[in-house]
């Protein structure tokens, strides 16, 4: 569920004091059918901001427990009064196949900075981001684009933000196709996109739904999987 939600979060903290929110999604994909919860929190001070989330998945097919946890935390610095901001991030996380049987999602280091722009209300709020990244494993340089929107409309009723992600990573996927050996494909980017639509309902409690759209994340080409979902924002 991702992730840098910061755009959005700044809207909130603008208009609000509710820096925090906890969502559950119910993961409707092909091959899914399992629950996410997603930890999200973000903090502003006078040097710039932090901003964090975690998701943990619940699939009971491959263990009783969390199949899968995922964090990034990143600290925007600012010690001027222009929309530009340094930004850092650190990601990172691991998973399981089946009790016993797990694989990690490789550390990265990302590095670079942002612009923001947003209406004078905050209804409206997109954020740029161009970063250097650095992913464990991997000698080659990588980079990272990444936007950032979110939308208030019907008197602060409903909400329509997410992200969209670009970057730079060797992906190697097996494909087959019936008989003898599988097919094997190469890939050097991954994009992934997850838009959010919300109502809310009050203040705390938003009702929603939330739909990646990703190519050659965890297979090969374009994949689409919707969520149903519920926030609370403390």
């Amino acid at each position: 569920m991702k992730r840098f939600f910061t755009a959005l979060v700044i809207g909130i903290i603008s208009v609000s004091s509710f820096s925090q929110n906890l969502q559950v999604h119910y993961d409707m994909g092909e091959d899914r059918g399992y629950a996410t919860t997603t930890l999200e929190m973000f903090k502003p001070d006078e040097w710039g901001s932090t901003f964090f989330f975690v998701d943990f998945d619940y699939d009971t097919e491959v263990g009783e427990s969390v199949s899968m946890a995922y964090m990034e935390i990143a600290r925007g610095l600012k010690f001027w009064d222009n929309p530009f901001e340094i930004h850092v991030e650190y990601n990172g996380g691991f998973g399981q196949f089946a009790p016993g049987l797990a694989y990690q999602i490789n550390d990265a280091w990302l590095f670079g900075g942002n612009y923001t722009w947003n209406s004078p209300d905050f209804n409206r709020i997109f954020t740029l981001q161009a970063m250097y990244k650095a992913i464990r494993g991997y000698d080659d340089a990588s980079f990272q684009l990444t936007g950032v929107w979110t939308v208030n409309f019907a008197g602060g009723k409903m909400t329509f933000s997410g992200f969209a992600d670009l970057w730079k990573e060797e992906k190697v996927f097996q494909e087959f196709n019936g008989g003898g050996l599988p097919d094997i494909i190469e890939t050097n980017y991954v994009f992934l996109t997850e838009p959010q639509l919300w109502y809310n309902a009050t203040d705390h409690l938003s009702l929603g739904t939330e739909i990646e759209v990703a190519s050659n994340f965890t297979v090969e080409g374009f994949k689409v999987c919707p969520t149903a979902a519920v926030k609370w924002n403390f």
